[in-house]
């Protein structure tokens, strides 16, 4: 499908790869990984043409289409999400403009014999079969199937795409590249901003993409169960194994303990054979020899063990001051959006030094609390401070509140005062921000970059309580591995909201879990928590709750009363006879549409045919509204 040749770029005169080649064909599903500011999300860029490379080919085959799913989306404001989700289809929308173009001449022209009318009625013809092929009778189901499979609702649907937050409209620009069956799929980060039940709904997808995928991520689980291909970017070079992450890393520490063997027993034999070399050139009778023995040791095909690049950031977060023992003591808190409500009645308090987990399924109020802390957000209820307390706050999308049009080295230095602006540079280094690196403006920074220096903005303030909302989000695994390390070494008190089990682990000494908007304590870590909710892990707890959502109608009816049983059943049987009689009333519109498309002279001045064609679709309309009152009051029942 893509052949990669010699591909070569650089910035600033440093190249971020040199000469690298691969290819990819159909059922390739690789993920692409390396550190931060490796040139992962840059690959990604040079794949879909966005931007050239200095050097090198890229060979596509004939008609390859496309999708790139990138980190930082705009949308253009006042469409909803279903309309803006129907962009996916430029063919077909473009066709449905033609179609009212001709539909509307046709209407208006009464030359029924003339050649130009006829060649109206051939336009028509033409178009519907183009709009059948491209699926344009089934392109709305499927868009309204794949938002569903994202987290969407049915009620969300006619939302406008501006009051959704970054992570939900990245959900939208997902669902567009998923609708738009392209050969090539190419998702940089796309599980940053999903709940567990999305991610898996994703997995099951890409998993059954016919395609080639090519994926950036930092969730070893979710490379694990998608992809059977690994390419890493390491100092400018790939190395590409036909394996899933784990194995990927089990080869490649295989492979480097084979070449630092075979270099070790090379460099014995070149050291034997220039001790020879010294040996014999001092004797007239083995010059020869010796001139022989330096031509062997020239043709030696030097043995090269893969670099690694070692270099991770420097981090600790220090404690300002000591508060007192009860840092934050809540009583029945509320909070909620509108009609929705996400917390009810929230008693809970954190004690100095503590370490908490919030977990749960997206939407059940982990960020909200975690808002309502930092004073983000209004609530109900009574929410007070200890004494002493200094909280700093990482939320979800922290690094989005960084000025793209600052450098690295501005934004600290606006955000230190007198007594650490001096160590601003030094606070840089450690972030692996070195050299002319301070001197990048922030929006040329790629996510794991921009999350870095939020990371080190926060070391210019005092706090001694800790609030980190998925900060993990877009760091490569050596990074979150030291800032794992850094926050067990924190000595203040720490609120970590995160979906990462391998991140979670020996970190905190207290779990909340968030469920129907409450919350539940749980003493120990996750693994702890885990245990006590007899599962293996997040993912699986997360199925479970979707298991229980979907029971069976027996188990459901077993709970409700007897007059709520016969209502299920009834509503049940008139949804059913309803989506038999759309069906039926769709295809009878169809064929009345042939008819008047085959037929127009004779049907045209039919005012019987006419009458007979709107009252059926006025009839679509009603039962199509009746429908859906009937499975919002089902879903209702079942609730």
């Amino acid at each position: 499908m893509l052949n990669v040749h010699n591909l070569s770029i650089s910035f600033q005169g440093e190249y971020l790869f040199e000469e690298i080649t691969f290819r990819l064909g159909a059922g390739d599903r690789v993920g692409l990984v390396g550190k931060n500011g490796a040139g992962k999300s840059t690959l990604l860029k040079l794949l879909s043409k966005e931007i050239a490379s200095d050097s090198g080919q890229l060979a596509y085959e004939k008609d390859i289409s496309i999708g790139f799913l990138k980190q930082d989306i705009d949308f253009e404001e006042g469409r909803t999400v279903l309309e803006e989700s129907y962009e996916a289809f430029e063919e077909i929308k473009k066709i449905e403009t033609k179609l009212e173009e001709v539909n509307s001449a046709l209407a208006e022209r009464t030359d029924y014999e003339s050649e130009a009318y006829h060649q109206l009625m051939i336009d028509v013809n033409e178009l519907q079969h183009q709009y059948e092929i491209l699926g344009g009778y089934h392109y709305q189901g499927e868009t309204e199937r794949i938002l569903q499979g994202l987290g969407f609702s049915r009620e969300d649907f006619h939302k406008k795409t501006d009051t959704f937050s970054g992570g939900w409209r990245m959900r939208i620009e997902l669902a567009k590249l998923l609708l738009q069956n392209n050969d090539i799929l190419l998702l940089d980060e796309p599980t940053n901003h999903l709940d567990i039940e999305s991610i898996i709904w994703l997995e099951d997808f890409l998993k059954s993409h016919q395609g080639c995928v090519v994926i950036v991520s930092h969730d070893k689980m979710f490379l694990d169960n998608v992809t059977n291909r690994t390419i890493e970017i390491s100092l400018g070079r790939i190395y590409d194994y036909n394996k899933a992450y784990s194995q990927y890393l089990v080869l490649r520490k295989e492979r480097r303990e084979q070449q630092l063997a075979t270099q070790k027993n090379q460099q014995k034999e070149i050291e034997h054979t220039e001790k020879l070399i010294e040996k014999f050139k001092a004797k007239a009778s083995k010059a020869s020899m010796a001139q022989s023995l330096v031509k062997k040791l020239d043709r030696i095909d030097r043995i090269e063990v893969d670099e690694e690049d070692n270099a991770v950031m420097k981090l600790q977060f220090p404690v300002s001051i000591n508060p007192g023992k009860v840092v934050i003591e809540a009583e029945n808190v509320s909070k909620s959006y509108g009609n929705k409500e996400v917390l009810k009645n929230i008693d809970f308090l954190i004690e100095r030094n503590s370490k908490t987990a919030f977990v749960g399924q997206n939407g059940q109020g982990k960020s909200t609390l975690a808002k309502i802390i930092v004073d983000e957000i209004e609530h109900e209820g009574s929410l007070k401070l200890g004494h002493n307390v200094q909280i700093g706050y990482f939320a979800q999308n922290q690094a989005d509140y960084l000025d793209g049009n600052k450098t690295v080295l501005d934004t600290m230095i606006d955000a230190a005062n007198e007594t650490n602006r001096t160590k601003v540079r030094d606070i840089l280094g450690a972030f692996l921000f070195r050299g002319d690196e301070v001197e990048k403006y922030v929006k040329v920074l790629s996510g794991g970059e921009r999350n870095r220096l939020a990371l080190a903005k926060m070391l210019l303030q005092p706090f001694n309580v800790l609030v980190m909302d998925e900060p993990t989000n877009h760091l490569d695994i050596q990074s979150k591995n030291v800032l794992k390390e850094a926050l067990n070494n924190f000595t203040g008190t720490l609120i970590l909201v995160s979906h990462d089990r391998d991140f979670l682990q020996g970190l905190t000494n207290k779990v909340y879990e968030f469920k129907d908007h409450r919350i539940k304590e749980y003493l120990g870590d996750i693994d702890s928590y885990l245990a006590e909710r007899k599962v293996e892990n997040i993912r699986e707890l997360e199925k479970k709750e979707e298991v229980k959502k979907n029971v069976s109608t027996d188990k459901i009816s077993r709970k409700l009363t007897y007059d709520e049983q016969k209502k299920l059943k009834s509503l049940k049987n008139k949804i059913s006879n309803l989506e038999a009689n759309i069906n039926k009333l769709e295809s009878e519109l169809k064929s009345l549409d042939t008819q008047l498309a085959d037929n127009y002279e004779q049907t045209s001045g039919d005012e019987v045919f006419f009458k007979n064609y709107e009252s059926k679709k006025q009839e679509l309309k009603k039962m199509m509204k009746n429908w859906e009152d009937k499975q919002l009051e089902l879903e209702m029942l079942e609730a």
